[in-house]
């Protein structure tokens, strides 16, 4: 099957490159403008701030099973997996807390920042645009988020007046490297002053097929105490007990006037999914995934004399899952969240334009084990409300945002005393227009982050994670200080983009394996285990220490045909981010150095192709107690065909081949990385039919 599946692909790529029409091609390209909705609605070329925004096409051809999957072709943005049922974005290095991922501008409700075998509530599969957002304007959305912000948009309620009564579209999709089948539907439309929208999908994947040996032995042992000496059961091209199935379906609608709009919707989301196992011979471990979520949204334009626009954005999410151990339940996280937001976008004063607003969050929190009395995570009140504003103005040939947002925050264990924590942020922006080439962009910002409930309070075996978690209770404030400096250059024989970063972070919080175990039978710490394999487990250990990041993400863009067979570009890439600690040492599960070309071709409106070609170093600065990944070659390809089928529908046809060479891939950010490689060689193929 998989021989069939990359024969499509690569017939396909050579049709779009051979087929000749008489119909003309375009001599001049007219750039899409790319609204960008956070934090202010203006355009991505005119704003000081990195952003990617993937939408249309681009954003179906890149689409994965995770939001990790589907992002990590962006400039500074890698996923960290923890096998194919999970993967959550990481961008400049960044994960977890520091990287918010938002649903239509509002927080997740999921428990994805808490730990990293923890998926996603979102479906990347119906999202209409994915927004990334790295820098200042991060801190008007929650404190702390120094990577950035990726904001999820699907339209599940509807902002304006549909163009018609009923306008439906479906996806189908084949994944050879898992055998996974994924299907969607929408339908969106209304009449007079209602708008509707309905969306669902179904997903159903096998094991995963990898390019060599799921286990890295000697790396393996080399990081894990508890392995050392142990014969590890070991599969090749394979991982086993990765399987998974997801569904969900979203139901919303919204009453809009010429004034703005008010609607509310309702989404499920079902998740199973299989940890990789160790090696150690003990029952897999599973996760069980279960979400509601209910939201509300309006916008009154013109309230008030000085106000543009009343925004406000109300969610509940009621999240559960459950770790199976053999099929049994053995851990239970849950969270019901609580968001609450509101913006007032003022008329002009003088020359700024901003927004100023509050925010609330609070939730329930608590991880349980059904095997010991004691919880791994107590049950926790947490609190968070915040006031922001930003500001935007024009002054000579330049554009400038000021921003400034404070929280006062808090985290109430059961039975143990409030925590109490008082972030303060602020940020300021530039961008110079030189000439009519020549953009040069200026960020600073200061960004205060409290501990989350996990990094404090933590304490016990967590199954999915096959190690035994150690919080600290007296962490403090993380405070760090970014510098973003930027360079454009637009002219018709090249396009260029340079973003170079700095962060001075002090008293950074991670964690960090402590190169010892946890002996469940004895109940003690152990620098070997003098048990069997399956009673210890690798003791990973939340500690704070000042730490430095600088990295940069460059891309050029070349245009190198363009006639009556066809156009292509040639575009040159690269991304890096290095961590240290200030006295000593590396910052544990970064990305490497990543450098790369992609050709595009396409024919006529039609027809569009690429070639993408990556290569990741070396990882030689691992963190302590962890392990060095080997470099890698990433070749994927993808064709795409987009026609009117029939009266107004809407044909797209596409197909990929991904890492055709095969690479046993060792994801650095991964805290699997000696257990679970990256998907081997696949081919995926996909129709959309819209109307």
């Amino acid at each position: 099957m998989h021989s069939k599946c990359l024969s499509l692909a690569a017939w396909a790529v050579a049709s779009a490159c051979l087929a000749q029409t008489d119909e003309p091609q375009t001599t001049e390209t007219e750039l899409e403008t790319v609204v960008v909705s956070a934090p202010l609605e203006t355009t991505s070329s005119g704003m000081a701030r990195p952003v990617s925004v993937l939408s249309d096409e681009e954003l179906r051809l890149k689409v994965g099973s995770t939001l990790g999957a589907t992002l990590t072709q962006e400039p500074g943005v890698t996923s960290q997996s923890f096998g194919p049922g999970v993967g959550t974005p990481v961008i400049r290095g960044q994960s977890g807390p520091r990287v918010r991922v938002m649903s239509n501008s509002l927080g997740n409700g999921d428990v994805s920042q808490l730990s990293p075998d923890h998926a996603n509530g979102v479906e990347p599969v119906l999202a209409e645009r994915i927004e990334i957002l790295r820098g200042p304007s991060t801190l008007l959305y929650g404190s702390g988020a120094i990577g950035g912000i990726v904001n999820v948009i699907d339209n599940r309620i509807p902002e304006s007046a549909p163009d018609k009564p009923m306008s439906p579209t479906g996806e189908q999709r084949y994944n050879s490297v898992s055998d996974e089948w994924t299907s969607n539907l929408k339908l969106e439309g209304g009449r007079g002053l209602l708008a509707f929208h309905l969306d669902g999908f179904y997903r159903d994947r096998g094991d995963l097929h990898i390019g060599g040996p799921a286990i890295d032995e000697n790396a393996a042992r080399q990081s894990d105490a508890a392995l050392r000496g142990v014969d590890l059961q070991n599969s090749f091209g394979i991982i086993p007990n990765s399987h998974a199935r997801a569904k969900g379906g979203t139901a919303g609608f919204s009453l809009v006037g010429d004034r703005g709009f008010a609607g509310a919707s309702i989404n499920y989301l079902g998740n199973n999914y299989g940890i990789p196992p160790d090696g150690t011979g003990g029952p897999d471990v599973r996760i069980n995934l279960k979400q509601a979520r209910y939201d509300f949204k309006s916008e009154l334009k013109n309230p008030l004399a000085f106000a543009e626009a009343l925004r406000t954005r109300f969610g509940y999410v009621d999240y559960t899952h459950t770790e199976l151990e053999g099929g049994e339940p053995a851990t239970v996280f849950t969270n019901k969240s609580y968001e609450g937001r509101l913006e007032l976008a003022h008329q002009p004063l003088g020359p700024f334009k901003g927004v100023i607003g509050f925010q609330a969050v609070s939730s329930d929190f608590g991880a349980r084990s059904l095997e010991n009395p004691v919880p791994l995570v107590p049950n926790s009140g947490i609190e968070s409300y915040g006031a922001f504003a930003v500001e935007s103005f024009g002054y000579g040939p330049g554009a400038y945002e000021l921003g400034l947002r404070g929280e006062s925050s808090s985290v109430t264990p059961e039975g143990g005393p409030r925590r109490r924590y008082t972030p303060i942020s602020a940020s300021g922006s530039g961008r110079w227009k030189i000439g009519e080439a020549n953009t040069i962009s200026f960020a600073v910002t200061r960004s205060e982050r409290s501990p989350q409930v996990q990094e404090l309070f933590s304490r016990g075996f967590h199954d999915a994670t096959h190690s035994y978690e150690l919080g600290d209770p007296n962490l403090g404030t993380e405070t760090s200080y970014n510098l973003d400096l930027g360079y454009r250059f637009q002219a018709k024989w090249v396009s260029a983009e340079f973003d170079l970063f700095q962060n001075w972070v002090s008293d950074y919080i991670y964690q960090q394996q402590t190169g010892g175990v946890f002996n469940g039978d004895l109940g003690r710490f152990q620098a070997l285990c003098s048990s069997p394999a399956t009673a210890c487990a690798p003791v990973v250990q939340t500690r704070q220490a000042d730490a430095s990041f600088k990295g940069f993400e460059a891309k050029a863009k070349f245009p190198v045909m363009e006639n009556r067979y066809g156009i292509a570009d040639l575009t040159l890439f690269s991304d890096f981010t290095r961590g240290e600690f200030v006295d000593g040492g590396d910052v544990p599960r970064l990305p490497p150095l990543r450098y790369g070309l992609q050709l595009d071709y396409s024919f006529g409106s039609h027809w569009s192709s690429n070639l993408r070609l990556t290569r990741g170093e070396r990882q030689d600065h691992p963190g302590a107690n962890d392990t060095e990944t080997p470099g890698y070659v990433l070749l994927n390809i993808a064709v795409q065909y987009e026609a009117q089928a029939f009266q107004d529908a809407k044909l797209l046809v596409f197909a990929k081949g991904n890492n055709l060479l095969d690479e046993n891939i060792r994801n650095s950010t991964s805290y699997l990385r000696n257990f679970a490689p990256e998907p081997g060689r696949g081919a995926e193929v996909g129709v959309r039919i819209s109307y």
